[in-house]
């Protein structure tokens, strides 16, 4: 059986790690049927909004210590690079929501971290522990440490310790702490606030958010100043500029008529 699930509902596909048995570490299989579900959904211009949950009590256990000791590598998929799959998220011009539903710890933090936006039940237990196997979090701390205090992460890196989905959001690992019963609204109205944007224009806030950081200010303002003309100039800002205009949902929204939608592809 697969261990990544891939459920499809509108412009939302639902991705579900669903190896309990194994905690859904980061195991070659799991990474490789996970990059392969993203990979399809990255090419299919239907999907909007990726979620990626889990099913158990684990949302994602880390690397697959098994796998590691007995130096079996990708498990059968030599293909399966985490580094690959950390990084090709904020790369991706879809928006990916983590429901992070259960306990999320060493690698599963960059997983959670690699997330455009995310919601955690507050009973789960977040922690980078690698130090207290004897390694350290290094491919997720090129996620992490941008998101981090420097004495949050020198504390958390260093005491390899344990908390709950609070102090990750307090961190920065994942965007709200919920409890469980609040977790599945909440998760529904940051995606139907995503909904509401352009995709066009979500993919460049992706860019501005991946790039601007680490541009020299000259640089930044050329740059952002060329993408601002140049969205302007596209048929996706005439037709939202529009619908505004005129009290009506642009036509990539949720609610928009089909004649709406058809007036938008014209613009």
């Amino acid at each position: 059986m697969a261990v990544v699930l891939a459920e499809r509902d509108g412009g939302i596909l639902t991705v579900t790690l669903a190896d309990e048995e194994n905690r859904n570490a980061l195991s070659g299989r799991l990474v490789g049927e996970l990059t392969d579900v993203l990979d399809d959904a990255d090419a299919d211009p239907g999907v909007r909004v990726v979620v990626l949950t889990n099913s158990g009590r684990v949302f994602c256990a880390g690397a697959d210590l098994s796998e590691r000791s007995s130096g079996s590598g990708g498990g059968g998929r030599r293909d399966a690079d985490p580094a690959r799959l950390f990084s090709r998220f904020a790369e991706s011009p879809k928006v990916y929501v983590g429901r992070i539903a259960g306990h999320c710890v060493a690698g599963g933090m960059g997983l959670a971290a690699a997330m455009d936006l995310s919601v955690a039940v507050e009973d789960a237990r977040f922690g980078f522990t690698e130090a207290r196997i004897g390694v350290a979090p290094s491919m997720i701390s090129v996620l992490c440490l941008p998101r981090m205090r420097h004495a949050d992460a020198s504390a958390a890196f260093l005491r390899g310790n344990r908390f709950l989905a609070p102090e990750a959001a307090r961190l920065g690992i994942v965007n709200e702490a919920v409890p469980a019963d609040e977790l599945d609204a909440t998760v529904a109205a940051v995606v139907a606030d995503v909904l509401a944007c352009g995709p066009e224009a979500l993919a460049a806030c992706k860019q501005l958010l991946a790039r601007v950081p680490g541009m020299p200010r000259d640089e930044a303002f050329a740059w952002t100043s060329e993408l601002s003309s140049s969205l302007f100039r596209g048929d996706e800002a005439k037709a939202g500029m529009r619908a505004y205009l005129e009290k009506r949902p642009p036509p990539w929204a949720p609610g928009a008529s089909q004649d709406d939608e058809a007036e938008g592809l014209d613009t």
